[in-house]
């Protein structure tokens, strides 16, 4: 793994700090200048420096170039997903939704700092409620990359606009050798196993556990990658759970 700096967790990253293009012939989803592979939507967070000098705290999901991720544009922690080849120079992208922080200081300062946590109550705060720091870097972030925000594209959904953004690394630093990626595909696909082996549990209602898989499938088909959606076409299978619906045409279908 390449590390382009020193910079301890607090440190402002380098901003002219030149960060190479990651290379791992093992690993098909690793994508240049990031720390961790990424596929379909990663959950991240983001600091991005405001008019009052602090760094503001928000949630941000990545989508990995079509193929390594199989993403192409939604909001900030819900994204659609596509299918398609990749190369590893390809962007990875992020939107924002409505007139964010994040969105102001994009423009205002041209990037930030992409961070990758675990702890669900780090989550929570950047998602929805206003956090301001003194330094870019979370003291429980795993790995972080400064980057270059492009806005790429925009537009108007029942009412609210988005701005598709470019992501690319300037500066990266892993000071933890595993950093974990939070997918919510991923989540979605273990959660759909347990609603799926309920189905023939008297103590539990079908209708509601038909309509929980078919939501989680969506989410699958939305921020997962090629693993999980293979995964869940073996669930398709194993289970038949379509074939329970009164209706069955709008729900996603996955290919092994």
């Amino acid at each position: 793994m390449t590390d382009a700096g020193d910079d301890a967790p607090g440190t402002p990253p380098a901003s002219d700090t030149e960060y190479g293009p990651v290379v791992d012939s093992v690993d098909a989803d690793r994508v240049d200048g990031w720390p961790l592979p990424l596929r379909g939507v990663t959950e991240s967070v983001v600091t991005t420096l405001g008019p009052n000098d602090l760094w503001n705290l928000a949630a941000l999901g990545l989508h990995a170039p079509t193929g390594a991720g199989d993403a192409t544009h939604g909001d900030a922690t819900h994204g659609d997903a596509t299918h398609g080849d990749a190369t590893h120079g390809d962007p990875v992208t992020a939107t924002t939704w409505g007139n964010t922080r994040t969105r102001r200081n994009f423009h205002r300062r041209g990037g930030g700092v992409i961070q990758f946590v675990s702890d669900p109550r780090t989550f929570v705060d950047a998602a929805l409620t206003i956090r301001e720091f003194e330094a870019p870097v979370l003291p429980d972030a795993h790995a972080w990359v400064e980057v270059r925000a492009e806005q790429v594209d925009a537009g108007e959904d029942g009412g609210t606009r988005w701005e598709t953004w470019r992501l690319h690394p300037v500066a990266a630093a892993a000071p933890e050798p595993a950093v974990p990626r939070i997918n919510r595909g991923f989540a979605a696909t273990i959660e759909a196993t347990v609603a799926a082996s309920r189905l023939d549990v008297p103590a539990y209602d079908t209708d509601d556990l038909l309509a929980r898989l078919r939501w989680l499938a969506d989410v699958v088909d939305r921020c997962g990658g090629r693993p999980e959606r293979e995964a869940f076409a073996t669930l398709d299978t194993e289970t038949a759970w379509r074939d329970r619906l009164d209706d069955a045409t709008d729900v996603v279908r996955f290919d092994r």
